[in-house]
């Protein structure tokens, strides 16, 4: 379901096909194009139309170099599938059952959740950053990983199309880191472990994105109050801390992506995401002077 200014509104669908939603313009023209009609070029993808007034103006030597080191047009033009999140719903899983054997659980649980005093030497004698984004990979549960792993799916086969693969990975990251530096700073000696904040994160972006696009973000809202409310709820034992701080960083790395849309301001972009993630690791300057 979509709002009618979303309908309305043609530059939020492939020019070639009026039926396709998407997120990415073709860096000559700026239209709008889906998945099938991108071609990667340099720097970013063009259309079909662009690529063909490209192939008039090549000199031989250029198409003799394109003919022996490019792939095939076709295999890239086609390809739409949510990659990235099958491979992160892979890793994840493997991570999972590699977890099932034996005497290797308990190891890869205290090698791999996230701790926050293991960040900070004076306080374990340990700096192990690395745990603030392998949590996401590691759960309690079959539940948990279960529950984590079909929300990944239902949001990234819409969602990576949409962004593009780098896009949706950046933002994947960004959400988990920031909803460990939310643990680190508002529950700083609890142990967490699962991709909960990631996930907020990707429910964040897509709720900015929609909003910017026209799009009828009333279920996802809907969805996102839901489970943001259960980190509340007494028994549950789920890290609320790390729900609002993947929320929050996937929220303004959305914001980043619908305004920094055009390929003009691809390095605009790049340099935000930057920023964010500098900002991240700053604010984990914040909790030695709150509780050491």
């Amino acid at each position: 379901m979509t709002s009618p200014e979303f309908q309305r509104n043609s530059d939020n669908f492939c020019y070639r096909h009026p039926d396709r939603q998407s997120f990415v313009l073709c860096q000559r023209c700026l239209r709008t194009i889906c998945p099938e009609c991108q071609t990667p070029a340099a720097v970013g993808v063009i259309c079909p139309e662009c690529l063909a007034d490209q192939k008039k103006t090549q000199t031989p030597a250029q198409k003799k170099a394109q003919r022996r080191w490019s792939r095939p047009r076709a295999v890239a033009m086609s390809d739409s599938r949510p990659l990235v999140t099958y491979a992160i719903i892979g890793i994840t899983m493997l991570v999972y059952v590699v977890g099932l054997i034996p005497g290797v659980g308990s190891v890869v649980q205290d090698n791999l959740a996230f701790w926050a005093p293991l960040l900070y030497p004076e306080a374990t004698g340990a700096l192990q950053p690395w745990r603030l984004l392998t949590a996401a990979v590691v759960h309690s549960s079959f539940v948990h990983v279960a529950l984590n792993m079909l929300a990944l799916w239902m949001i990234g086969r819409s969602l990576e199309p949409l962004l593009g693969r780098w896009r949706f990975l950046v933002l994947y990251v960004l959400g988990a880191l920031g909803g460990s530096v939310a643990v680190a700073l508002l529950s700083f000696a609890t142990p967490v472990v699962g991709a909960s904040g990631a996930i907020f994160g990707l429910f964040g972006a897509l709720i900015v994105i929609g909003r910017h696009i026209g799009a009828n973000i009333t279920g996802i809202a809907v969805v996102l109050t839901i489970n943001l409310v259960i980190g509340f709820v007494p028994g549950f034992n789920v890290s609320w801390q790390a729900h609002v701080g993947g929320l929050v960083v996937g929220a303004l790395v959305g914001l980043i992506y619908a305004r920094t849309r055009s390929v003009r301001r691809r390095a605009l972009q790049i340099w935000l995401l930057v920023a964010v993630a500098v900002g991240l690791g700053a604010l984990l300057l914040v909790p030695p002077l709150i509780y050491l």
